[in-house]
């Protein structure tokens, strides 16, 4: 009953749009991995800009480190962003601390995110690695019972659909959203048993007849990469209910036009 009440009201509490069942006629602005085409990904410099330029949500990516805490990052290996080498769960926090990504900003764990947003976005939690289900469970646990966040502000989406499954045997009040690579209607099944909110596919593989059939299913359509602003356009004529890109002020242009 929690869920079912929260799929229709989750984002009004968030942000000033309908997510009713019809279509809302702006899509929701949702910083990937905070505002990645400006400042350098999954960092506090770069969800701060997200937030500076008006999203609704921001989407970061969670790793469980070697000493157990949850830090933000997008890679399973550090070489590409930082001047480590090694796999980011196989460091302690300690270990992560002392790393620059591009030589300039510090990991951040998802305390710190948590502590930074203070729930004045909503914030999607993608668990990108094995076993993050349940210390997230507990962390989010913590925050609800002591501050400003609430399970409405909140979205866990992963492509590893058993971590999904896991949280959602944990926590059946936090929304969850479906991430899928390749055909979107692939998701429907596992979006139901976990009686999720979206479903988050590339959105190249979007079209009108996939996207009407996850939405009259009663799922949103939540996309990611789009930083084109032809791709915008073309996400909004799809009537998406939000879209997930490195440029938030480039969607926001769209919409102004």
């Amino acid at each position: 009953m929690i869920l079912k009440f929260l799929k229709r009201s989750i984002l009004i509490l968030m942000v000033a749009v309908s997510l009713k069942c019809s279509v809302q006629k702006n899509p929701l602005i949702i910083g990937h991995r905070g505002a990645k085409g400006h400042i350098a990904e999954n960092t506090l410099p770069s969800i701060s800009k997200a937030m500076a330029l008006g999203v609704d949500g921001i989407e970061i990516d969670v790793f469980v480190c070697k000493t157990g805490e949850l830090v933000v990052f997008h890679d399973k290996s550090l070489d590409r962003l930082t001047d480590g080498v090694s796999l980011i769960e196989e460091l302690t926090l300690e270990e992560i601390q002392k790393l620059t990504v591009l030589g300039k900003y510090k990991i951040p764990t998802l305390v710190e995110v948590l502590d930074l947003i203070e729930a004045k976005v909503f914030l999607n939690i993608e668990l990108k690695g094995s076993k993050t289900a349940k210390p997230t469970d507990e962390l989010l646990k913590k925050y609800f019972q002591q501050g400003d966040w609430r399970p409405e502000h909140i979205i866990i989406s992963s492509f590893k659909w058993e971590e999904l499954q896991q949280f959602r045997k944990l926590n059946t009040a936090v929304p969850i959203a479906v991430l899928i690579n390749n055909d979107p209607l692939e998701a429907l099944p596992m979006a139901q048993s976990l009686d999720a909110i979206a479903i988050n596919p590339n959105f190249k593989s979007l079209n009108e007849t996939n996207t009407k059939i996850i939405q009259e299913a009663g799922f949103k359509v939540f996309p990611y990469t789009i930083n084109e602003t032809e791709d915008i356009k073309k996400m909004m004529q799809l009537s998406v209910d939000a879209i997930i890109t490195d440029y938030p002020d480039r969607v926001d242009q769209v919409l102004s036009n």
